[in-house]
């Protein structure tokens, strides 16, 4: 066994390692409870896409990693379409939230219909831009 290797099965797979959501490889934590998707939302920060909403709030906890939550609503489909929805908005948190989020805030993309349907590239390029104007958002006083 590699060092490497021996280390990674000495840590436990989990929310808040350093390798991520359950050892994904992910930087990112899922929003676990209703609770915190409530209060994202309540927040009022969002932005609208033609693929998605995404919302943003400061995080509850000062140390908690990035946080992000997925959701779609029956708007979008049938459960099939929801889950290829919400995995869709995973894979697009994957490739543009490490570098672009902010880590003291908690976000939920929202799937929408355009979600199953739009390129992904022209999501990934409204995440970053979404991404950009909530950051500007949260800066002014």
């Amino acid at each position: 066994m590699t060092r490497d290797t021996e280390q990674a099965a000495n840590q436990p797979l989990g929310l808040g390692n350093d390798r991520g959501a359950k050892g994904r490889g992910r930087i990112w934590n899922r929003l676990p409870a209703r609770a915190d998707f409530l209060r994202v939302s309540a927040y009022g920060l969002r932005r609208a896409t033609p693929g998605f909403i995404i919302q943003t709030a400061p995080a509850a906890g000062a140390d908690l990693p990035l946080r992000v939550g997925f959701t779609a609503s029956r708007k979008v489909g049938n459960a099939i379409a929801r889950n290829r929805a919400k995995r869709r908005l995973r894979a697009l948190a994957d490739k543009v939230m490490p570098d672009a989020a902010n880590p003291d805030h908690d976000y939920v993309l929202i799937g929408r219909t355009e979600t199953l349907k739009r390129d992904f590239a022209a999501m990934e390029h409204d995440l970053r831009q979404a991404l950009k104007k909530l950051a500007s958002a949260v800066a002014k006083p």
